[in-house]
């Protein structure tokens, strides 16, 4: 098995459970055309983040790392009709693509997008939250798990991406990334509060994984 097996494997069953459709192919076109690099989640990824949140019967989420808002369609969706979604971008351009893709897909009413570094705009939030996805510059990781246990509720999930990244979490010594990331593994794995663990995944996208948290 190599890479081209394991996106092949996406794309079957990315076509069966999350076809093209609703939208969510042009959010992605979109964002490339705007510039915007390829980083959002696969569309069975996104199937499996509106999943979690509505086993969680989600009313109130928060999404760290916007980017095109890829993700933030599937969560927002997964909410009920009186849900809402805030998402954290740090870079005004992305931030208004995504804004744009939020409309297209008509779920823009109930998404607040805020602009800033979430390490500063995380401090500004009031619990509680049903379900956070954390998504962003992975330094900081740390930083942002602390602020979802202060913002989530009992019962929550809290959803780590990207903390494989191609082994490289191995690494003791790794670069900035790899540090906060093996940080906020170790803290999810030790913390009381949480009953946590994580899984490798690979595609398209290559080796990686996530982890899954839920607060006690």
């Amino acid at each position: 098995m190599n890479e081209r097996s394991w996106a092949a494997v996406d794309d079957y069953l990315d076509g069966l459970f999350a076809p093209p459709g609703d939208g969510l192919d042009e959010i992605l076109a979109t964002s490339e055309a705007t510039g915007l690099p390829p980083m959002s989640v696969t569309p069975t990824q996104g199937r499996l983040l509106g999943i979690l949140a509505a086993a969680v019967g989600a009313r109130r989420a928060l999404e760290v790392g916007t980017l095109g808002g890829y993700s933030a369609v599937w969560i927002a969706r997964a909410l009920p009709v009186d849900g809402w979604l805030v998402t954290l971008e740090i870079d005004p351009h992305h931030a208004e693509v995504a804004r744009r893709n939020l409309a297209a897909a008509g779920v823009d009413r109930r998404v607040d997008v805020i602009v800033g570094a979430a390490a500063d705009t995380l401090a500004e939030l009031e619990p509680p939250f049903d379900f956070v996805f954390i998504d962003a510059d992975k330094a900081s990781t740390p930083v942002y798990l602390d602020h979802a246990l202060r913002l989530a509720r009992p019962g929550a999930l809290i959803v780590v991406d990207n903390v494989v990244r191609g082994g490289a979490v191995l690494d003791a010594e790794g670069d900035a990334a790899v540090q906060g990331v093996r940080r906020a593994l170790g803290a999810l794995a030790r913390d009381p509060r949480l009953d946590a663990t994580a899984l490798q995944t690979v595609g398209g996208k290559g080796w990686d994984g996530l982890a899954i948290a839920r607060v006690r």
